[in-house]
């Protein structure tokens, strides 16, 4: 007789130290990889002979795989069950192909070559990024969630910081070269992805072989899980996903008209970003009439329509959250852009590309990117400490000030040196936003479907990215007479607002958030 059947109500074992570093580990390996897409991806671009206009559009590959992939690798990972178990199945088979993905993308022959493998290398990585948010929600209680997610904002930062160095440590150190024919990629970067893709798939078969799962039955078992599976609303009845379907085929005509309307009125602007932003309103608003059709016509058993649904009833902490994660990401997204042209500008005061003196102000930028990675790594342990003397929330709201702190001071510069200390303030937002809301969320799923939730969640991350791709241009241009600087501005002031919606976020969870345990037991 299964656990479920005999009713057995059991406890979450809490893991040691050690168990909770195995099942996070595969994140390093992640991490290097999406650090290394990240840094020489747009230079592979234009050594294999993109302009510098195109790139954005070339780089759109990367939020719009997230949309797609992860949604339904967490619907399919809550659903699975084999020897290697639910969501260690995904970690393995995107380890694999992200790997190869790795090997190949330096040795693009071609432009569109380069291009067709960032699609396939961002979705073999969020194939294995996807189910290791949920990992960690299906295998801690409630109490060491916070730090099982520090645990890998830990792990990321190091692989960030690794990865991002790594070209110029080969070079530097090691004497690889950093030159290469026309068309031709260094051996630095070809060395430095060939490098990440063993450590990619050694990191999360680590993970896979030395972390364990709970089948079905003890997760059913689990009196937090019961709990949350509880506030799962009830199937709804055929009269009920009729009049569902009603109002979604409504709603998805609407925004049909808009996306396409809009799309068509921009695009002989070239307004790309705005029109690719655009054309997805309108694939949304198409999906909609889809799954409204199909719920009309009483084809509402098929997982089409179950994912649609799930995303309509997603939990009220989600849906607080959401927002939360927009004007973060919104901000991230800003600096990443921004950065490099505030800083040789109004700090080196220089817009010439081609001066010694830009690229030594674009170089000092790696290095701060470099340190709020490195500080992100060491606040994750402090940030379970914070958490216990006041909330999750409250922890993150604090940090998410001290980032909007952090882009706000870059104003004030005269010294490039003391960009450090105003990516200081960047790496302690950094460490919560890559842990605090995860924490806070996993409290508000049911565990059947984990998997999914945090996948929808990362359209949260995704979307703001695209908006900031196409709002932060016009904005700087139309209003800030092409500063840069007020783009880093914008971002933190989106931070603040981050941090007070934080606050007003239902953490289920609250009364045992947040506690950092140093007396780990020596086994679950």
């Amino acid at each position: 007789m299964t656990a479920t059947a005999a009713l057995v109500v059991r406890t979450k074992p809490r893991l040691s130290f050690w168990e909770i570093w195995n099942m996070s580990f595969g994140f390093l390996g992640i991490q290097i990889g999406f650090a290394l897409q990240n840094a020489n991806v747009s230079r592979i671009f234009e050594t294999l002979g993109a302009k510098v206009e195109d790139i954005p559009i070339l780089w759109i590959a990367a939020p719009v795989t997230g949309l797609l992939v992860q949604p339904i690798v967490g619907y399919l990972s809550d659903r699975t069950w084999n020897r290697l178990g639910r969501r260690r199945p995904y970690f393995l088979v995107g380890a694999i192909l992200a790997s190869l993905a790795l090997v190949f993308m330096p040795n693009s022959p071609t432009l569109w070559v380069a291009a067709g493998m960032l699609w396939i290398m961002d979705a073999s990585i969020n194939i294995s990024m996807e189910p290791f948010r949920a990992f960690v929600g299906d295998n801690l209680p409630s109490e060491q969630r916070t730090t099982g997610f520090a645990m890998q904002s830990f792990l990321i930062g190091i692989g960030a910081v690794l990865a991002s160095i790594l070209p110029w440590l080969l070079t530097t150190q090691f004497g690889v070269s950093n030159e290469a024919p026309e068309h031709m990629i260094p051996d630095s970067v070809r060395l430095s992805f060939y490098f990440g893709a063993i450590v990619f798939f050694l990191a999360v078969l680590w993970t896979v072989v030395r972390s364990k799962e709970y089948s079905p039955d003890d997760l059913a078992a689990f009196a937090e899980n019961q709990a949350r599976e509880r506030a799962v609303p009830e199937r709804r009845t055929a009269e009920e996903f009729a009049r569902n379907g009603g109002r979604q085929i409504r709603l998805g005509w609407i925004l049909l008209a808009v996306g396409v309307l809009l799309s068509a009125w921009l695009i002989h602007g070239a307004v790309y970003q705005v029109v690719i932003l655009s054309a997805g309103v309108a694939m949304v608003g198409l999906l909609l009439v889809v799954s409204g059709t199909l719920q009309r016509g009483g084809r509402y058993d098929n997982g089409f329509v179950t994912i649609l649904n799930d995303f309509q009833d997603m939990p009220r902490t989600m849906t607080q959250l959401a927002w939360v994660q927009f004007f973060s990401w919104f901000a991230l997204f800003a600096m990443w852009i921004y950065t490099t042209p505030a800083v040789t500008s109004a700090v080196y005061r220089t817009t010439d590309t081609t001066s010694a003196l830009y690229n030594e102000g674009a170089n000092w930028v790696g290095v701060g990117f470099g340190t709020y990675n490195g500080v992100a790594a060491i606040v994750a342990f402090a940030i379970p400490l914070l958490a216990r003397r006041t909330s999750r929330k409250a922890a993150h709201a604090i940090c998410l000030v001290c980032g909007a702190l952090g882009l706000l001071s870059i104003l004030a510069l005269d010294d490039p040196r003391y960009l450090l200390g105003s990516m200081v303030g960047v790496g302690i937002a950094w460490a919560s936003i890559l842990a605090m809301p995860y924490a806070i969320l996993t409290g508000s799923l049911p565990p059947s479907k984990m998997g999914y939730y945090m996948g929808v969640f990362n359209f949260f991350i995704v979307i703001p990215q695209i908006v900031a791709a196409a709002l932060l241009g016009f904005l700087v241009g139309r209003f800030f007479d092409g500063q840069a600087i007020y783009a880093l501005a914008i971002g933190g002031g989106s931070l603040l607002l981050a941090a007070a919606l934080t606050l007003r976020v239902d953490d289920k969870d609250d009364a045992e958030a947040g506690t950092w345990h140093p007396g780990f037991p020596s086994s679950a």
